[in-house]
């Protein structure tokens, strides 16, 4: 494929540095609608768990469903990396679910989802940057730069 080492490590920095600031923007958008919750001021929970519905319909899920295409695709086609990435895919299907309870949810309810949406995107990370992705750096037939190259969603802006 004409991929160097260098250029699947500079992807899978990228790759991790887009992970860390969605965790983070995840994350928060939960605390806050959890300290709302727990102040038992309704309106500002409301707006808290429309924030965290509408960042999870923008940034996570078409996060998600990127992923599933070109960079999940050459892992998938390897008898070792077939099972992984069913995993992989298993946990995004949760996660989608999640947000869908969460859509319908409220108080704390609706805390307690956010809390799971997040904590189920970090394990989700840790599988992916700990995993999935040196498997597929460290495999000459399988390119990390080439599968993100121009995916805004995977590696950020």
């Amino acid at each position: 494929m004409g991929h160097t080492h260098s250029d699947d490590d500079e992807a899978l920095a990228s790759i991790e540095r887009h992970h860390s600031h969605m965790l983070e923007r995840a994350t928060a958008l939960s605390d806050a609608l959890i300290a709302a919750v727990d102040a038992g001021d309704v309106n500002t929970a409301y707006d808290e768990k429309a924030n965290l519905v509408s960042w999870c319909e923008d940034e996570l899920i078409p996060h998600a469903l990127a992923e599933e295409g070109p960079l999940y695709g050459g892992a998938r086609g390897t008898p070792e990396g077939r099972l992984l990435v069913e995993g992989m895919l298993q946990d995004h299907q949760a996660i989608v679910g999640l947000v869908d309870e969460l859509r319908a949810a409220d108080g704390a309810h609706a805390a307690a989802l956010g809390l799971a949406v997040t904590r189920a995107f970090r394990l989700h990370l840790q599988k992916e940057n700990r995993l999935l992705f040196p498997f597929i750096a460290g495999r000459e037939d399988l390119s990390l730069a080439d599968s993100v190259a121009g995916l805004e969603q995977i590696v950020g802006p």
